[in-house]
């Protein structure tokens, strides 16, 4: 079970541009939450996640690792599923528990700014882990196919719980609580298919977000782990020429 931490990624989100035309007042705001970051260790990101052999051929509900997910987003058109790549990722607790104190000293404007801030942080070690999971699939000739994570309409809340027992969370600090919360609140998990020759899929779990178009967390954690991508692929390139 691969588990990564204590990597920077705060250099990619400092190169990351704020979309449109930011006023000076942002731009402050997002290099004082920076500064916050760096300077008082906020951020501890880490991963771990599991490839997890089916037990049962791919059925409307998925039987690995001794847990039950009806994930039928995952289930593919054509190719063989075999697998789930269960994964989760943290920025440990040290960022969301300065935002609360920011909020409660009444500096609302950074403490929002230091949330969004740890927000792109978070979506860009979820692409990082991703890029793992695509790689550590190709050595093994799997394909990997669709993503999804408790709450899309493709996969209940209520299976938060097992995919952090999948994933191991707990390698990395992060547990379920009432109501499949995280902790640390600054947690994301997630699931993706892997088997045999999977089609690309068709959608995406932010097809239904009426916000998708307008996210600038999204745009910009993307923008920056592009540059990423591209020695990502290489290296998967290289993994199926000598496989």
């Amino acid at each position: 079970m691969p588990v990564a931490r204590g990597f920077d990624i705060l250099r990619q989100a400092s190169a990351a541009p704020l979309n449109g035309r930011p006023s000076p007042a942002r731009m402050r705001l997002r290099a004082e939450a920076l500064a916050l970051v760096r300077t008082d260790a906020l951020v501890d990101a880490a991963y771990s996640y599991r490839i997890v052999p089916l037990d049962a051929p791919a059925a409307p509900m998925l039987q690995l690792g001794g847990e039950l997910l009806e994930a039928p987003w995952l289930l593919p058109t054509s190719g063989r599923l075999t697998a789930l790549a269960c994964g989760v990722c943290t920025l440990g607790p040290a960022l969301e528990r300065r935002v609360s104190e920011l909020f409660a000293q009444r500096r609302v404007s950074l403490a929002m700014a230091l949330d969004e801030l740890g927000n792109e942080l978070l979506f860009v070690i979820s692409r990082r882990a991703q890029d793992r999971m695509q790689a550590d699939a190709a050595r093994r000739s799997l394909s990997v196919a669709g993503e999804l994570r408790a709450g899309d309409p493709g996969l209940a809340l209520d299976a938060q719980g097992a995919v952090l027992r999948l994933a191991w969370a707990e390698t990395v600090g992060v547990r379920v609580h009432q109501g499949s919360l995280m902790h640390p609140l600054k947690s994301t998990s997630m699931v993706l298919g892997v088997g045999e020759n999977l089609p690309t899929t068709t959608w995406s779990r932010c097809d239904s977000c009426q916000s998708g178009a307008k996210c600038g967390v999204r745009a910009r954690a993307r923008a920056v782990a592009a540059k990423a991508a591209v020695s990502t692929t290489g290296a998967l390139r290289a993994l199926a020429d000598a496989a």
